[in-house]
């Protein structure tokens, strides 16, 4: 049942109003870690008015909106100028992990908080040693009575400064190697044995922090799934990464495209013609994403990662990367001067942030690999070859 002709209305209008109000300090806002407190209440408030998860059933405090909803709220989210949500690891991945593969305790326990936008998540999977290679996770588990005690490290945990929980892959089987023996927990930030570090950026923000668990507990109940499934679950999870979020990420990413190109005509770089054709090329990988974006969703609910998935994120980061350098080649030695340390303008910052972006959640190299071997079948090279 397409949801949008009662939804949208009363979605677009709340939006405005309340970014024109209560929440007008926050339109266009993209600094989370320092408007922390501001935008706890943003997500309480989308909760209240119903619009926190969309896409989830109705029994769990969603709308049960369909794919073109979903596009329809994504657009009219990014037009308002609304800021990126903190919540949205519990919204995106979290929530449809355990609707996916969660029990009936679990869900009732931690969806309705993450649909009231009472509860913020952060990710706990990159470790120093296991970022892109997620299968060489060294943070361990062990089941003592009726709790696990976790112990390891986690880094470049988003959210981690100042998330209420976190989901945690941790090896369960002593001796086990890659993707075996691996288990996936629910876990409270705020107890004993838990210590977080936050990760200040070249940007001045501090949005991602280092994790550190020594003996901390997760309850058996908050395990998900079976021990030695959690290579699986984190599978899953990573699908539902790609899949209908990307909207909402390509709306802000249009957004800056817009800034961009209003940029290039304020100061006339715009009548340069290779400024021009290179405006014009990002406008076209823009709507090539956009389009790659419906194919992947066309699959529905399928929290695997298809053929399509796998070329995405490789896709859109070099995309968004050259979108930076861009930006900068616009604004010239004006993009280098800060307002006050660490602040620089808008689209300065689009490009410092960039640069991570064909490191993180996969490096480049690393989604090549994904592409040859899953996507393609192509065999490993043996060990020792030129």
């Amino acid at each position: 049942m397409d949801a949008a002709p009662a939804l949208m209305p009363r979605a677009k209008a709340w939006l405005d109003a309340q970014l024109a109000g209560p929440f007008a300090r926050l339109r266009g806002q993209t600094r989370q870690s320092e408007h922390v407190d501001a935008l706890r209440d943003w997500e309480r408030a989308l909760g209240e008015a119903g619009l926190a998860v969309i896409a989830w059933p109705a029994a769990w405090g969603g709308q049960d909106a369909d794919i073109p909803t979903q596009v329809a709220f994504a657009e009219a989210y990014a037009a308002a100028a609304a800021p990126p949500r903190l919540g949205h690891l519990g919204v995106e991945l979290v929530g449809p992990t355990l609707l996916a593969y969660g029990t009936e305790d679990q869900k009732r326990r931690h969806l309705p908080p993450i649909a009231r936008g009472e509860v913020i998540w952060c990710q706990g999977y990159s470790e120093p040693n296991a970022g892109s290679d997620l299968a060489n996770v060294r943070t361990r588990a062990r089941l003592e009575g009726d709790v696990w005690r976790i112990s390891g490290q986690k880094t470049w945990t988003s959210l981690g400064p100042f998330a209420d929980w976190i989901f945690v892959l941790a090896r369960t089987e002593k001796g086990s190697r890659g993707a075996q023996g691996l288990s996936f927990f629910l876990m409270e930030m705020r107890q004993q044995g838990i210590t977080r570090r936050p990760i200040r950026q070249m940007t001045g923000e501090a949005e991602f922090a280092e994790v550190f668990f020594d003996e901390a507990v997760a309850r058996a109940e908050d395990l998900v799934g079976a021990p030695g499934e959690g290579w699986k679950i984190a599978m899953g999870l990573l699908g539902f990464e790609r899949g209908a979020s990307t909207l909402v990420q390509q709306m802000h990413f249009k957004t800056e495209m817009d800034a961009v190109i209003a940029a290039a005509r304020a100061n006339g770089s715009a009548r340069d013609p290779l400024i021009r054709q290179r405006i014009a090329q990002a406008w076209i990988g823009l709507n090539i994403m956009r389009q790659h974006a419906l194919r992947m969703l066309a699959g529905g609910a399928d929290p695997s990662l298809g053929d399509a998935a796998l070329t995405y994120k490789l896709y859109w980061s070099t995309w968004h990367r050259d979108l930076g350098e861009l930006a900068m080649d616009i604004l010239g030695p004006a993009g280098m001067i800060g307002q006050a340390p660490y602040h620089f303008p808008a689209l300065a910052n689009l490009y410092l942030f960039s640069r991570a972006d064909t490191i993180y959640a996969g490096s480049s190299e690393i989604q090549r690999n994904i592409i040859a071997e899953r996507g393609l079948a192509l065999p490993k090279e043996p060990r020792g070859t030129a």
